[in-house]
């Protein structure tokens, strides 16, 4: 079980948040690689305006999705306290309840997701040329919402007790058997958009089949009959975790979806541009990800066993590793954004300089998204998912604003400042919440209060 689960309450803050991270970045970037493999197939196998059309759904498949893993963090939150506490009866009864939720949830999104899309694409001003082809990718891509819900329940529970290897094994077997997938739908069977959407799927399937594996392997999370008797109280505390960040991952791509709307006010030079620059961008952004995903767990965990001031010294060592490591990454893109672009779309001259715009652009301010992701999954952790969910009103209020203002002033930089601008305000809102929950949590009487909620 020691290679299962990593108590994270003792020894050296910054040491444990970086080694659990590492594997959960690999994972997250071998994630991100379906769709890198997905544009580099659709883009040189099917054609321009398909990879056009995968790309603008991305914002659409993040409304969704986003929140299907948003509903999915309670049961993170939840497992990390408990662990923390060693408090394994509450700890089991707690994944009961949130699959309970969690399912009810993803059945009805399913639903509606699927009768909706096509709506949803053609309100985003989606191009005639693009619709058919963007709509055949939606659609097999929600049909498969319960296997995504699957795989990020299981490996949200592998991650709340410290486990970030395993799911990045799950990723790792995922990754190939997505690009075999790719090819072989794509390339052989010439199934064009539909069979990039029937790899990723398929890949996720197996991803969720290993973590599953693995998930049963662990003792003290052996469920029994008792473990599924019916707990309110347990329900209701995983529904009020888990819908504040299901609502800001969708209130966040809602305001994605806006911007992609104005991308595609400027034709599909600029699309195929953005979406090009994303796929790149999106797989730097696991950086930021997987550290704060380290943050959260370490957060939760450090709570459940109410060690505040281990919290406090752990968000801050990893914080100031990750702005440096971001400006490390600007740096790069100075010198390699140009090649990668040329790799995913051939000889395509206005494409790259487009391109080429976004993603150095963005990630010169890729260290407030640091910062963003570590506070608010921090905060998210230590059972305080409202104000992070306000954040994301924020972003999605700095975004909607500049996008109608900036655009006519500065055309598609613009768009890009609109996107930075909801980060930077994001994260200074979540950096002052932050200090004020973990100085209130210091005091002693408050500390004892909250010690008083997990163990009941």
């Amino acid at each position: 079980m020691e290679n299962q689960v990593k108590n994270m309450t003792s020894g050296k803050p910054l040491k444990l948040i970086v080694g659990f991270s590492i594997p959960l970045l690999f994972g997250n970037i071998l994630q991100q690689m379906y769709n890198f493999v997905d544009t580099l197939v659709v883009g040189r196998g099917v054609s321009m305006d398909a990879l056009a059309a995968v790309g603008l759904t991305g914002s659409l498949n993040f409304l969704v999705l986003g929140f299907i893993i948003g509903m999915a963090q309670g049961v993170s939150i939840q497992c990390s306290q408990f662990f923390g506490s060693q408090d394994f009866d509450k700890l089991r009864k707690a994944i009961t309840m949130s699959f309970i939720l969690n399912f009810s949830v993803g059945i009805i999104l399913t639903f509606l997701s699927m009768s909706s899309a096509r709506m949803m694409l053609a309100w985003m001003n989606t191009p005639e040329t693009l619709i058919a082809d963007a709509w055949a990718y939606i659609e097999v891509i929600f049909g498969g919402i319960l296997i995504s819900l699957s795989y990020n329940f299981l490996s949200g529970i592998l991650r709340a007790l410290g486990n970030s290897r395993d799911p990045l094994i799950a990723m790792i077997i995922a990754f190939f058997i997505n690009t075999i997938l790719d090819v072989v739908f794509v390339m052989v069977f010439d199934w064009g958009v539909l069979g990039a959407a029937a790899a990723t799927l398929s890949a996720q399937f197996f991803s969720a089949i290993y973590c599953f594996s693995r998930v049963r392997k662990i003792e003290f999370l052996r469920l029994n009959k008792q473990d599924w008797k019916w707990d309110g109280e347990l329900f209701k505390q995983s529904f009020l975790l888990s819908l504040p960040v299901a609502l800001m991952n969708s209130i966040t791509a809602v305001g994605v979806i806006f911007m992609q709307t104005a991308i595609n006010g400027f034709g599909s030079v600029y699309i195929a541009a953005y979406s090009v620059a994303s796929k790149i961008l999106i797989i730097f952004e696991q950086v930021d990800v997987s550290f704060g995903a380290g943050a959260g767990t370490f957060a939760g965990q450090n709570l459940g066993a109410m060690k505040i001031e281990r919290i406090r010294v752990g968000v801050r060592q990893i914080n100031f590793c990750l702005i440096l490591i971001n400006l490390s990454i600007y740096a790069s893109m100075l010198l390699l954004g140009a090649p990668l672009i040329e790799l995913m779309v051939g000889n395509q001259p206005e494409v790259i300089d487009a391109a080429k715009i976004c993603i150095q652009f963005l990630c010169l301010f890729l260290p407030f998204l640091g910062i963003l992701w570590i506070y608010r999954t921090s905060l998210q952790s230590m059972s305080d998912t409202f104000w992070p969910m306000l954040s994301g009103i924020l972003e999605f209020a700095a975004r909607s604003i500049a996008l109608l203002i900036l655009p006519g002033w500065i055309g598609f930089y613009g768009v890009l400042s609109a996107e930075v601008s909801a980060w930077i305000l994001a994260a200074l809102m979540l950096v002052v919440v932050y200090k004020i929950r973990i100085k209130k949590l210091s005091q002693p009487e408050d500390g004892r209060m909250f010690e008083s909620l997990v163990r009941t």
